[in-house]
């Protein structure tokens, strides 16, 4: 029914997961070889079973179906979730004790897109070059053979009580606009936040792998243009937008303003800095040092670290740090959550907060510094050509006497302001961000670095 694919696309396998084109770069042969290979590596490292579940996504069934096939044909047992948001999947590992799993999803990527994260043991999801390990090992093809057992699990009831006793609502009653964006959240946000006392509107709430209304990626202003007409429209005090797989939240003001994370972020360590007993705080090279600045002026102390759910998440569990984060809207909490990324969990934290205040979101920011910069510019390029273009940028960087870091990248940094440039590691892009004090400033930055990225990439 399937067959070992010999010539697997190696540029699906990136620095956080499994991710490309279906079906021209990622087809059922493909997730069944990634199947094979998964259950024979985990079986060689003592593992029996592993846990795998899939995203709303049209080609997501038939690529599990595949997936399930290879791996129990390597031998291990799954324990199967079925359609859940990655979130669930996290939970549902942690709940079970089995940390070896695989989750069928392309997350925020457009519709046609597919892909896999997944993790071999206790150490979190795979990423650098364990997945380039994982590549070869597939590539060398010494699979091992069984018939593993299959049995399907329900994580819906333990997900839902999860939240239902994580949160301390206030007097107040937020009235809340959420927008699933008919992905995979889409299955369980209603129910969830119905749980809560809050006045809750919903739109694009049915499961639509096709995602008709927008793209799921709800930390791009763009994106959000339907939840800021409707939040203005019924007055609500709040809107929250999830993505296509559901571990990331993005949010829109009352006055329909869109809120970057790095923004959510200082509420949140404004919020708990004074809970926790450690107060260090991580957020990633992206971030705006308005929030570097707030942690330091709350007596904390901030993190920088590479950008990347894999690493992020991971950073914040062996730090062991109440809470962290990225601008691509991934939030960690680990004071009194077990530290996974959940984009339902994030938006409830910030209704409690404001439950508990009389404040607006906007006033909840007061007092921040305040810098200009742009979103997440993004430059189409080859990924057999965008890592070195960003060692371009250190040459030039280095040929100027600036001074720049490379935990991520290039971030090349001013007195008045920063250019990061970096390759993604979730598809042929480049990706830029600048931020300075001033507007001027600003636009003198990306027009340097812009260029210089142009003239890199032609």
């Amino acid at each position: 029914m399937y067959n070992y694919k010999q010539d697997i696309n190696k540029n699906i396998f990136r620095g956080y997961d499994i991710r490309g084109v279906y079906p021209t770069e990622i087809d059922r042969d493909t997730a069944y070889t990634i199947g094979r290979g998964f259950g024979s590596y985990i079986k060689t490292i003592g593992k029996t079973t592993c846990v795998i579940g899939h995203d709303n996504r049209l080609s997501s069934d038939e690529l599990y179906k595949a997936l399930q096939t290879g791996i129990l044909e390597s031998g291990i047992d799954i324990i199967s979730l079925g359609l859940c948001t990655t979130p669930m999947y996290y939970y549902a590992c942690i709940k079970l004790g089995i940390y070896s799993g695989v989750m069928v999803t392309a997350s925020h990527n457009p519709k046609d897109d597919n892909g896999f994260k997944f993790a071999f043991d206790e150490s979190g999801n795979c990423k650098g070059q364990e997945i380039q390990d994982f590549l070869q090992y597939i590539l060398d093809g010494n699979f091992t053979s069984g018939s593993g057992n299959i049995k399907e699990y329900n994580i819906e009831p333990d997900y839902m009580e999860l939240f239902r006793t994580n949160f301390n609502f206030g007097s107040r009653r937020v009235k809340v606009v959420i927008d699933p964006g008919n992905g995979t959240t889409s299955i369980v946000a209603e129910k969830l936040y119905e749980m809560f006392p809050i006045d809750l509107v919903t739109i694009n709430s049915e499961s639509d792998g096709t995602f008709p209304n927008h793209h799921p990626d709800p930390c791009v202003e763009a994106n959000l243009d339907q939840l800021k007409t409707k939040v203005i429209e019924v007055g609500a005090d709040i809107g929250l937008a999830f993505d296509g797989d559901g571990d990331r939240m993005g949010l829109v003001t009352g006055n329909g303003t869109f809120i970057p994370t790095d923004k959510y972020m200082i509420i949140i360590v404004r919020d708990i800095i004074n809970k926790v007993a450690n107060k260090k705080f991580l957020y990633d090279v992206k971030c705006s040092k308005s929030l570097s600045d707030e942690i330091e002026a709350l007596g904390g102390e901030g993190i920088c670290y590479r950008t990347g759910n894999s690493y992020t998440k991971a950073k914040v569990r062996d730090d062991d740090l109440p809470f962290g984060g990225e601008l691509s809207g991934h939030v960690y909490f680990r004071d009194r959550w077990p530290g996974f990324d959940s984009g339902l969990y994030a938006g409830l934290r910030m209704l409690e907060v404001l439950s508990n205040s009389d404040k607006t979101v906007e006033e909840l920011l007061d007092g921040i510094n305040e810098y200009y910069s742009t979103e997440e510019l993004k430059f189409k390029s080859p990924d057999d050509v965008k890592f070195g273009i960003v060692d371009k940028i250190g040459e030039y960087a280095n040929s100027m006497n600036y001074k720049y870091l490379t935990i991520d990248g290039i971030k090349v940094l001013f007195d008045d302001g920063w250019a990061l440039v970096r390759a993604s590691n979730t598809g042929p892009n480049i990706t830029a961000r600048f931020e300075a004090s001033t507007k001027e400033r600003l636009e003198e930055l990306q027009n340097e670095f812009i260029s210089k990225i142009e003239e890199y990439n032609k």
